[in-house]
């Protein structure tokens, strides 16, 4: 019996020693009261922000990413160059056209005679003027090459006898109008007119086109900084908190030198990254106010919902691709059809040029000048002018043939637009392909890396994992938020490469 007895407290007391010694083995041994270091001070973190914030600008409105493209439609310099250059293509082609209106001018001589010449006696009779030993001058020119005859010039009046005697003093002033019925040079100018207009519209779509893509990736960037800035933000405010723990541990003994230091030094490279972002964006905002036509000394905030953003990251990738969308090819178009134009000019310009003019003139003479205008003597007659090119030196037939190499150039150019095209949208599908599949592994990351961090932070509370577990678990949850992030804004930006290659990019 007495032997049953001792056996049972022999058991016991080892049942107590092993006990005790896996307390000891969970447990940090308590250290002997700890003397501060007086060369160890305590870390400010008062600077430290604990409320993250996307406003970069401590003045503005807040404008989202459709206000921001909405102001660029208006402000921005290029689009409002190219906007202005419509208009001279319209003021262009009515300048062109201008010749197949009537053209009329007026002009006039003042003549007098210091000396006349030898014999000179001008005679008109029925009708039909006959110089003698004089000069007679005439002529009036039209537009589109259209020369009349019919101004007589000289020192001449007219008797009752309708025999013109010399006199001193004559004016005469003119009228002529003349008036385009075929002309090579003005046809191609009227076949060309509406495609200089095209031309000039599908430039301004370009530049849209460019300010929708640009604006959105510069806001994206804009955006992505200020989004790494609440994260680091939030992290400086977490890594604070750690610090003056970690201090008060230290003075009290708790944890040793190091785990103090070493949160320090977390805390002042998470600083460090905090102040870099905070520097990055304001050249980020410089990019994007000089995209939008933004006043320089202005400021503004962007506004953003990531959960909108999500929404609206999605793509159809299986639509077929379409060269005719994408404004490029547009524009290639209108240049052949402007350069088979020209072709067909250059094997127009051998037919004739037909114009019609009508003059009038009105002559004042006398020999007298304070009484010139005493008495006048009208005439008038009206034309058709036909031009017709015969030889040129054969440089329409070279024109013709220098105008169909220029379209094989540009048919070349077409096959090589669409290579290219075709290499931006296959580029374009496979990256927002990869960044999609890498936003969703990354937004699990990030859920999983803030289990971690949570659970080795209780941890190491209760002493059974050291201080570097933390820092590894903080320095995984900063890096995948921030990847994150990243990959987000990454997949916005290519889902905008990916409908600017496909065409669909419109405004």
């Amino acid at each position: 019996m007495f032997i049953y007895m001792d056996k049972i407290r022999l058991l016991f007391l080892f049942s107590i020693l092993g006990a005790s010694t896996v307390y000891a083995q969970k447990v940090p041994p308590r250290k002997p009261p700890f003397k501060a270091d007086p060369d160890v001070v305590m870390p400010d973190t008062s600077t430290v922000v604990v409320k993250a914030d996307s406003s970069h600008n401590g003045a503005g409105e807040f404008m989202s990413l459709k206000q921001c493209i909405d102001y660029a439609m208006i402000h921005q310099p290029g689009l409002n160059k190219s906007l202005i250059n419509v208009s001279i293509a319209k003021e262009t082609n009515a300048v062109n056209l201008s010749p197949w209106l009537p053209q009329v001018s007026a002009s006039g001589n003042l003549t007098h005679y210091i000396q006349f010449p030898a014999n000179g006696v001008i005679t008109t009779q029925g009708g039909t003027t006959t110089t003698t030993g004089g000069t007679t001058t005439g002529g009036t020119t039209g537009t589109g090459g259209t020369t009349g005859t019919g101004t007589t010039t000289g020192t001449t009046s007219t008797s009752a006898s309708g025999v013109a005697t010399r006199t001193a003093n004559t004016f005469i002033p003119q009228l002529a109008v003349s008036q385009a019925i075929f002309n090579p040079s003005l046809l191609y100018a009227a076949k060309s007119a509406p495609l200089l207009l095209k031309e000039a519209q599908q430039v301004t779509d370009s530049t849209k086109i460019f300010l929708v893509s640009s604006v959105s990736k510069a806001y994206y960037n804009v955006l992505l900084t200020l989004e790494q800035i609440n994260v680091l933000k939030e992290d400086t405010a977490r890594l604070g908190k750690n610090v003056r723990d970690t201090y008060h541990q230290y003075i009290g003994g708790i944890v040793d030198e190091t785990d103090y230091e070493e949160a320090t030094i977390t805390l002042n490279n998470s600083k460090a990254q905090l102040k870099q972002a905070n520097e990055n964006v304001v050249p980020q905002f410089a990019a994007l106010k000089q995209l939008m036509g933004f006043p320089p000394e202005q400021q503004f905030n962007v506004s953003f919902n990531t959960d909108q953003m999500m929404q609206g990251i999605y793509i159809d990738t299986t639509q077929q691709l379409s060269y005719e969308k994408r404004i490029e090819f547009q524009q290639l178009g209108t240049e052949k059809a402007l350069q088979a134009q020209l072709t067909g000019y250059y094997k127009t310009a051998i037919l004739p040029t037909v114009s019609a003019f009508y003059n009038y003139n009105r002559q004042f003479a006398n020999e007298h000048f304070s009484n010139v205008f005493d008495s006048s003597y009208p005439s008038s007659l009206v034309g058709l002018s036909v031009s017709i090119p015969i030889f040129t030196g054969l440089g329409r037939v070279h024109s013709i043939r220098k105008s169909k190499l220029q379209e094989q150039l540009l048919k070349w150019d077409e096959t090589d637009l669409k290579l290219q095209i075709n290499k931006e949208y296959t580029t374009a599908n496979a990256n927002y392909k990869g960044n999609l599949y890498n936003l969703q592994l990354l937004q699990k990351n990030v859920a999983m890396a803030r289990r971690v961090y949570f659970v080795v932070s209780l941890q190491y509370k209760q002493g059974i994992v050291a201080y570097l577990n933390v820092i590894t678990a903080e320095s995984n949850l900063i890096t995948s938020e921030i990847n994150y992030l990243n990959a987000l804004f990454q997949t916005l930006s290519s889902k905008i490469d990916l409908q600017k290659a496909m065409g669909n990019i419109t405004y």
